[in-house]
């Protein structure tokens, strides 16, 4: 029986700082998880790096916009100590950094992060380059709660995979993906049922249910079928409630 796809989210974020290289290489390295999910938006001077939030506040020693901040301003900053102190002089990754770390080639769901679609596609054709720089077409899926962004990214580079981030159950939602050119679905698990489930599968869509923490919620995901992805901050979790199964 074919396994559901683990992905760990942030990073490993359960026992290292999320978005971290420290959290993307022990998932990277881990035999047994199959992806790493992370978020990617723009410095001041343009340069893709990988943190959540908008604000440096809760996983920083800084303050403000990401977006007011030039790399090397971002790059002086603490971004493990929050998390534990054995994490101190952790930094925030470009996503150059993160694609040379994945010397694995491991499936990377990139989220790209941005407060409004921009016009000019700047953050779109930043990490198309980058991917493509790295050889990654083949290891990437691009997802994005702004799903402009996302169509900008299929319409720049056909080849890549991507899906629209989607929280709640929205009317229409394969006339959307269709219209996105989605590759896959990213759903908010508490949404996921039998039956979108279903649809997805006869659609020709995987689905990457996030975030899943509890070992239940896994199990029940996975009965829906190997096409759904679990994305958890516990991948440890995952492989223990599998191994158990198995």
């Amino acid at each position: 029986m074919q396994s559901n796809v683990c992905i760990a989210h942030r990073g490993w974020s359960g026992v290292a700082p999320e978005n971290t290289l420290a959290a993307i290489r022990l998932a990277i390295e881990h035999p047994e998880i199959d992806g790493v999910e992370f978020d990617v938006q723009l410095t001041k001077d343009q340069i893709p790096v990988v943190i959540h939030d908008y604000s440096l506040e809760r996983t920083t020693n800084g303050t403000g916009w990401v977006k007011d901040h030039t790399f090397a301003e971002l790059r002086s900053l603490d971004a493990g100590s929050w998390f534990d102190s054995q994490f101190v002089g952790e930094t925030i990754p470009s996503l150059e950094e993160v694609l040379i770390a994945n010397r694995q080639k491991k499936w990377l769901n990139i989220e790209l992060k941005q407060m409004v679609a921009s016009k000019e596609q700047v953050l779109e054709e930043k990490v198309i380059r980058l991917i493509e720089q790295y050889d990654m077409e083949e290891h990437v899926v691009i997802t994005s709660f702004q799903h402009q962004s996302v169509y900008n990214v299929k319409r720049l580079a056909p080849r890549l995979q991507v899906g629209p981030l989607i929280y709640g159950m929205p009317l229409l939602l394969q006339e959307q993906a269709q219209h996105i050119g989605a590759d896959v679905l990213s759903l908010a698990y508490p949404y996921l049922t039998h039956e979108v489930a279903q649809h997805a599968q006869e659609w020709g869509y995987s689905i990457i249910a996030w975030t899943v923490d509890e070992p239940e919620h896994m199990r029940v995901l996975a009965q829906l079928g190997s096409h759904v992805h679990i994305c958890t901050n516990h991948p440890d979790r995952w492989l223990s409630w599998k191994g158990s199964t198995a």
